[in-house]
């Protein structure tokens, strides 16, 4: 599967971001030598002995791709479970990677979503097929817009034909409230006409996200909380509240590079209200190995429910890769080693992750602290993930 783009995943594109500016703090000269001698070692820990090829993968990215970290949770189909890491958690200190720690999950988070939508599908609340109108009248219009064309399917699926928001927010270093990601959007021309298309849109999830509050009548971060968090028992995942701007548990750092001759910044803290429904979920490569494979065995959903997520899906090559096609949320690619593997991937100023969960129980996520901008490089991430669910 080819790495999504940057601005495919809805990561801001053009000048760089003013809040990414200010919040930087560049990383210095011997910092940056400790990086390079760390990618040439082994990996900085290891919860439990693994294959070499798993660890090679690793240092490979940090090595051969310049990231500063890289982190992994290996799930075989006996349940036996494996966390690696490779390079360094904190540049300025040297620090190691801390083993399993949390990072920014990025689009991970709408699948989170999505499942939520559909518990209340099967609740009779929603109406899968039903208008956007139907739940928030009046609230999607403009220019080729117009919310009682648009379905909850529709937003699920990327088929909406909604802009991306995020592709035309500004520099402001500043709290984002959900309303004003959706005027961002309406204020922009449809890309096409609901249900002729597909196209990866940001401001799908945030209507899906303003469609559960209004339905539940609670905030988003609370019904994830309570419909999939608590119930996994996922004990490192959280929406961040409004203003956090910190990742709570032991994690490595997230860096930027402006351009390929720019130092790494350090853009670990920052306010991900941008992201919202979108992207704003912390969490592990663990606790991500365990959703996913909780969602495919059926303690997420209804059986008629999980079936439509995985059924209800469109060619999405052009972003996810050869053979990669998108459903509610979920994201189904094939494997070198044959089957399917299910998930999604996540894209964040500072880390990017991607992995999935298999039918017979192989469950994998590899997370990096630095976002990719190279095909190179992506195929790198690619076949990491690949390597671990094919060992």
């Amino acid at each position: 599967m080819r790495t999504p783009s940057r601005q495919a995943l809805g990561f801001p594109t053009g000048r760089q971001p003013g809040w990414m500016r200010r919040a930087a703090v560049a990383v210095s000269g011997p910092a940056l030598a400790a990086m390079a001698l760390a990618g040439l070692a082994l990996p900085g820990a290891a919860s439990t002995a693994g294959p070499d090829t798993v660890r090679q993968s690793l240092n490979s990215l940090v090595r051969d791709d310049g990231t500063p970290a890289a982190l992994a949770s290996v799930q075989d189909r006996n349940g036996r479970t494996g966390t690696y890491t490779a390079g360094v958690g904190d540049l300025a200190t040297g620090a190691s990677v801390p083993v399993d720690g949390q990072v920014r999950i990025g689009s991970n988070t709408k699948t989170f979503v999505a499942v939520v939508v559909l518990q209340l599908v099967a609740e009779g609340r929603v109406g899968l097929d039903a208008s956007v109108d139907t739940h928030l009248p009046g609230l999607v219009h403009g220019e080729g817009i117009d919310g009682r064309r648009i379905t909850v399917r529709q937003l699920l699926q990327h088929t909406s034909g909604l802009p991306n928001y995020s592709n035309h927010l500004g520099n402001d270093v500043r709290h984002y409230a959900p309303a004003e990601l959706l005027d961002t959007a309406l204020r922009h021309a449809a890309d096409f006409a609901p249900g002729t298309s597909w196209k990866y849109s940001n401001t799908n999830y945030v209507l899906a996200g303003l469609l559960v509050q209004k339905i539940t009548g609670r905030p988003l971060a609370e019904e994830i909380d309570r419909r999939v968090v608590k119930r996994l028992g996922l004990r490192h995942t959280y929406f961040p509240a409004p203003g956090d701007a910190a990742i709570r548990e032991p994690h490595p750092l997230g860096y930027h590079r402006a351009s390929a001759d720019a130092p790494l910044r350090d853009i670990t803290e920052t306010d991900p209200s941008w992201a919202w429904a979108a992207g704003q979920v912390i969490s592990t490569n663990s606790d991500l190995n365990r959703f996913f494979s909780a969602l495919l065995t059926g303690r997420l959903l209804p059986p008629a429910q999980l079936a439509e997520m995985r059924r209800s899906t469109i060619p999405a090559e052009a972003t996810f890769g050869p053979g990669a096609r998108y459903g509610l949320g979920l994201v189904s690619r094939p494997l070198p080693c044959g089957g399917l593997s299910w998930g999604h991937g996540g894209s964040f100023p500072g880390y990017e992750s991607r992995g999935g969960a298999t039918e017979d129980g192989r469950a994998t996520h590899v997370t990096v602290t630095l976002q990719l901008t190279t095909e190179p490089a992506r195929g790198n991430l690619e076949r990491a993930v690949d390597t671990a669910l094919c060992r």
